[in-house]
């Protein structure tokens, strides 16, 4: 018998043929596996405590620990259009503990805003994580609105020609937009009277001093329904459960259909599997039903969306609101 048939040798050297085979498999199959993060994860929320974007960063963070044993630190830096939450989660290192929020009018809007100061290259310095939640905005009336519709609103807008006001949280914020948007669907001219902050913005119109304001369902609806506003619509293709009896605005003008997003950011160098990670977590987070009915209480639809998905958004925000800036000569303060 030649060694070549020896049927010892044989069995022996198909078991290496096959452990060779099987080495790169088991390790392809390891590598496949999601980036899981195996550290708390701190949350630099760029706006103020018992904001909408802080109530969600918690909701989140409580469903991170009851589902993942996950935990995740809400951190106020608040001030500058959120962009000192952005700037600290820039200069972290790129290993998936610190985050940043990331919502609609720091990544979409003031972007395209001439003379808005920007501290950092959103481009470069900072990268889209995921999506967590959004919201419709209400169009809001004082009131003694001597109006109670859309109709209503645009035939006073046209016979004040220009004396009718509307209320934001300051130039170029997303309630601004919002009204600047609506004014140019509708062709009337409407008065800006910016604040600093919604609060105060909201009050003026509860007290009959401003007419409209475009503003985050969730901070009007209480608001809606003890009769100190009057709701004249939402933006959104469909009614709101928040805002019962509000007729969808983007049913009719479709170009008015916002969702007024927040997300998170990381470190521009994330490395692509930390990011997908982290991403696909936080989109099973937010679509879980517990969370989700959380969310949807506190006003704030789930929106799972991570890596291109988010990314396009973002780009098709941008596009979106650049239009209405120029359009409306809008400009930084």
């Amino acid at each position: 018998m030649t060694e070549a048939h020896h049927p010892t040798r044989r069995r022996t050297a198909l078991r290496l043929a096959l452990g060779a085979f099987a080495a790169p498999t088991l390790a392809t199959s390891a590598l496949a596996q999601p980036w899981q993060p195996s550290q708390p994860i701190r949350i630099l929320v760029g706006y103020p405590p018992g904001g909408a974007v802080d109530v969600l960063v918690r909701v989140v963070g409580e469903a991170a620990q009851r589902l993942r044993n996950l935990q995740v630190i809400p951190e106020v830096r608040s001030g500058a259009y959120g962009f000192l939450a952005a700037q600290g989660a820039a200069r972290a290192a790129p290993d998936g503990t610190t985050l940043c929020s990331a919502i609609m009018g720091m990544m979409s809007v003031l972007p395209e805003i001439p003379g808005v100061p920007m501290p950092l290259d959103l481009e470069r310095e900072i990268i889209p994580v995921a999506a967590l939640a959004g919201t419709p905005m209400a169009l809001v009336a004082r009131p003694d609105a001597p109006f109670n519709d859309l109709d209503g609103l645009i035939a006073y807008a046209r016979e004040k020609a220009g004396a009718a006001t509307y209320a934001s949280s300051g130039n170029g914020s997303t309630n601004h937009l919002g009204a600047a948007l609506f004014a140019q669907i509708t062709g009337v001219e409407m008065t800006h009277i910016p604040y600093r902050g919604g609060a105060p913005a909201t009050l003026d119109v509860s007290a009959g001093r401003v007419d409209i304001m475009v503003a985050n369902v969730a901070e009007v609806a209480s608001q809606v329904a003890d009769g100190r506003l009057k709701a004249l619509g939402v933006t959104a293709a469909a009614e709101t459960p928040m805002l019962p009896g509000a007729p969808p605005i983007a049913a009719r003008f479709p170009q008015m259909e916002i969702n007024n997003w927040f997300g998170l950011a990381g470190p521009a160098a994330l490395p692509p599997a930390i990011r997908e990670g982290l991403g696909a977590m936080f989109a099973a987070i937010v679509a879980e039903p517990t969370t989700r009915e959380a969310l949807l209480r506190r006003g704030l639809e789930p929106l799972p969306e991570y890596g291109a998905a988010f990314e396009n958004r973002i780009r098709a925000d941008r596009l979106k609101w650049r239009g209405v800036i120029r359009a409306a000569n809008i400009r930084g303060d």
